[in-house]
């Protein structure tokens, strides 16, 4: 009885390790050597460079292919971190490309991302990335969260704004398992979460996804400012 007791006591230990481990960034503690060097001021600051690596929503794709910069949430981002940090100088870089998947986007992450040195990376494909097999898909963000952290570039996954053609309240949609794993990924790696998915699939089953968007898989203003809000926590 005694052994079985201290063999449970192990199996919890292990579980609760196992647990721990695998968890996404705590929002409150996940950057905060940053947020210290975003109150820093004149002449100790430094400027500070913010990278959003993606498909055509970060990079402000709206309807018929005009591109909104100042309006999509990279930049609406910039707005309110200046807002909590108005000492700080930050650039937003966006080396998105419309219609790109992880995989074309890690084959240029070396070339187009880490010469910025970013101090903080964004992350954003699972959009474009359910037209390619998933452990491809998953290959191409391991890559890119690896190759960032060997640089200690603290990273920031986020799940997609939704395509009018696709029900996301659907367990069955077909985006879903690529959500599923980049909350895996956050985990696996201990990476930030940004999480809009959430928030997109409650806005059509209360039947106002149209109110968001822009076109029928790019988000107007408001539906950009849904993905900010799920940012600004870990500010």
């Amino acid at each position: 009885m005694r052994y079985l007791k201290i063999y449970s006591i192990a199996l919890l230990a292990l579980f609760v390790n196992t647990k721990t481990r695998a968890q996404v960034a705590d929002s409150s503690q996940y950057l905060q050597k940053l947020k210290q060097e975003l109150q820093t001021e004149w002449p100790k600051s430094h400027t500070i460079n913010v990278v959003f690596h993606g498909h055509s929503v970060p990079a402000g794709y709206w309807e018929n292919h005009e591109v909104h910069t100042l309006e999509s949430y990279p930049n609406l981002f910039l707005k309110a971190l200046k807002a909590k940090y108005p000492y700080a100088v930050v650039n937003v870089i966006v080396t998105a490309i419309g219609g790109e998947n992880a995989i074309s986007g890690q084959a240029r992450f070396e070339k187009d991302v880490l010469p910025h040195k970013p101090e903080l990376l964004f992350i954003d494909y699972a959009l474009n990335d359910r037209f390619s097999p998933l452990d491809k898909v998953k290959e191409s963000w391991a890559k890119m969260i690896e190759t960032a952290q060997a640089k200690g570039i603290p990273v920031i996954l986020l799940t997609p704004s939704p395509d009018q053609r696709i029900n996301i309240a659907d367990p069955a949609n077909p985006l879903d398992p690529y959500v599923v794993q980049i909350r895996e990924l956050a985990k696996q790696y201990k990476t930030g979460l940004a999480d809009p998915y959430v928030v997109f699939q409650q806005l059509v089953r209360d039947g106002k996804l149209k109110e968001v968007m822009a076109s029928v898989n790019h988000p107007n203003e408001t539906g950009h400012m849904v993905i900010v809000n799920r940012i600004m926590p870990y500010f």
